[in-house]
């Protein structure tokens, strides 16, 4: 198993990346679970490795480039949602600063503040707008400055969607040009079934959780979304044939 000391001395995790280990945990569960969903779908439903592979790759590319338009999209929402509440509160601080200064103590004295400390706290907080305003969108409004590019979390975003979302097609692919002395979906589901350990351990470390839970339920979710994907392409199969 992987420990977290690992993942940092292997410099996997440094730097810039770091930042985007979200956009990457949560594209590669959603490229996973709905690749292996449509290998799953087709096999339920009798299909050859050619169809596999044409609907698997159509769901990749167009999955993937949908997802990472909306995780672009949404990162700059809410870029230009901090900006437009950040100006109003230096106007608010321009043309009502006794309500605003008044707004600042109250945050304070529920921190715990009081008295003579808390005076002073508030004159050194009031004394410079970029402070004040940082306080009032911090304490007040609950809002905090990502420091993450839009572009790069939908690029982030793309990019894990494609490499986990490929596990699921390997064994396909590979038998297309080699035809593989194998049972495909068995090989398919274990290959997945790796990828989804991985994006569990990748999501524990993210969210500070047990690694076995994350392990676990990123497999019961792929498991789940598979399960129901070639049952349904087995009972279309049977109904339309």
């Amino acid at each position: 198993m992987i420990s977290d000391s690992d993942l940092h001395k292997s410099g996997f995790l440094k730097g810039r990346f770091d930042k985007y280990l979200g956009e990457f945990v949560y594209g590669g569960i959603d490229g996973c679970v709905t690749t292996f969903a449509v290998v799953a779908g087709s096999v339920g439903a009798g299909l050859e490795s050619k169809v596999i592979i044409i609907l698997g790759f159509a769901n990749l590319f167009a999955d993937g480039f949908s997802m990472s338009i909306g995780a672009y999209l949404s990162a700059r929402s809410e870029q230009k949602n901090y900006q437009k509440h950040r100006q109003i509160e230096y106007w608010e601080i321009e043309n009502k600063p006794e309500s605003e200064v008044q707004e600042v103590r109250e945050i304070y004295r529920e921190k715990g503040f009081e008295g003579e400390l808390l005076e002073e706290i508030v004159k050194v907080v009031t004394s410079d707008k970029d402070r004040w305003v940082d306080v009032m969108m911090k304490d007040e409004l609950e809002m905090i400055k990502q420091d993450t590019s839009p572009f790069m979390r939908g690029l982030f975003t793309f990019i894990s969607f494609l490499i986990i979302g490929f596990i699921p097609m390997i064994v396909y692919v590979l038998d297309y040009f080699n035809h593989l002395s194998i049972n495909l979906f068995f090989w398919c589901s274990v290959l997945t079934g790796i990828g989804f350990a991985v994006v569990g351990l990748l999501k524990s470390y993210l969210t500070q959780s047990s690694k076995f839970k994350g392990i676990i339920e990123t497999l019961l979710l792929g498991a789940a979304a598979a399960a129901v994907a070639y049952y349904v392409g087995d009972f279309l199969e049977k109904i339309l044939s």
